[in-house]
């Protein structure tokens, strides 16, 4: 049995504005992608292999050029920020656009692990990419053979 939500003043059955209100999630910022000042910050996927870590960052409408990217002890960051201006006028008006974007993201880096000299980043298609090889001695190997005596 469930139970089922019924408006018994024969009102319609669109969902009043204080419903609507509080049934959305207006303080999980990091569920909708944006940050606690409200801008948005690009959603990241983070992949592990053996070989590797992969780290991509959706972020369109920028170029490489674009990106700060640093490794400070174990502490990776990837920045950027853009800002464009637009000034037009016609027929005596006059019309400035003007926008700003930013964000920042850092990522504590296992220091044991990971190969910080070797790390490689690409931006292509609105993708920033980032693989991050880890050292000889904490790639898995397979299993080893023990012969018995």
């Amino acid at each position: 049995m469930s139970l089922v939500k019924r408006n018994s003043n024969n009102q319609s059955a669109v969902p009043s504005l204080f419903d609507d209100f509080f049934s959305r999630e207006f303080f999980n910022w990091g569920n909708n992608n944006y940050s606690a000042t409200r801008t948005t910050v690009p959603a990241v996927n983070v992949k592990e292999t053996n070989e590797e870590f992969e780290v991509e960052v959706a972020a369109p409408g920028m170029s490489k050029e674009d990106f700060n990217i640093t490794l400070d002890h174990n502490y990776l960051t990837i920045s950027s920020s853009k800002q464009q201006e637009q000034n037009s006028e016609e027929h005596g008006y006059t019309r400035r656009e003007f926008s700003y974007q930013s964000f920042s993201r850092s990522f504590e880096l296992p220091t044991d692990v990971v190969d910080g000299e070797n790390i490689k980043a690409t931006y292509d298609n609105g993708l920033l990419r980032l693989v991050i090889p880890k050292k000889e001695e904490a790639k898995q190997k397979g299993p080893k053979t023990i012969q018995v005596s």
